[in-house]
């Protein structure tokens, strides 16, 4: 029987969906440090979880976002993370980690849509961040451990409240 060696496994699955751990470290940090011990302290939960991976109970980036999601809300309940400073998107700062850069500079809407975001509560974070990773209903459900209509509620009530935001500050 063929055995797989279990840190090549997790690094190809890391290398796979890198950009899943950058994305929610770059929407929970506050500063470039924090990124980095963010992004660290979620790599290390998920090499700590990857033997209980179960293919055949969903899809491995759906287990990924549960899993970094879990590390950054608890990682922004932390006293300290109140009072830091926020950074740019982790697009602008490290491209290489994830891709490509979109061309030119970051669109305004963009930065008024980062603004809007890094005011709310963690788990509306969270929320957001998969209805714009384009994640159906069901697989934010099973991320958040909401129902299917329980997403379509908060989605729809939260981008009824991001769109008054960005209307209120000129956007």
């Amino acid at each position: 029987m063929l055995r797989t060696d279990p840190q090549a496994a997790f690094e190809a699955a890391l290398g796979e969906h890198r950009r899943i751990v950058f994305k929610v470290a770059s929407i929970y940090a506050r500063t470039p440090e924090d990124l980095r011990d963010l992004a660290q302290e979620i790599i290390l939960q998920l090499w700590r979880a990857f033997a209980s991976f179960d293919a055949r109970r969903g899809k491995l980036s759906t287990w990924m976002y549960r899993i970094a999601l879990n590390v950054a809300i608890s990682h922004a309940r932390r006293p300290s993370w109140a009072a830091a400073d926020r950074i740019d998107p982790i697009e602008d700062d490290h491209p290489a980690l994830i891709g490509e850069p979109a061309a030119g500079a970051p669109d305004e809407r963009l930065r008024e849509l980062y603004a809007v975001i890094e005011q709310l509560p963690p788990l509306d974070r969270a929320l957001i961040l998969l209805y714009l990773e384009e994640r159906s209903h069901a697989e934010i459900g099973e991320v958040l451990g909401l129902s299917e209509t329980n997403v379509a509620t908060k989605l729809g009530r939260l981008k009824h409240a991001m769109r008054a935001q960005i209307a209120a500050r000129g956007g």
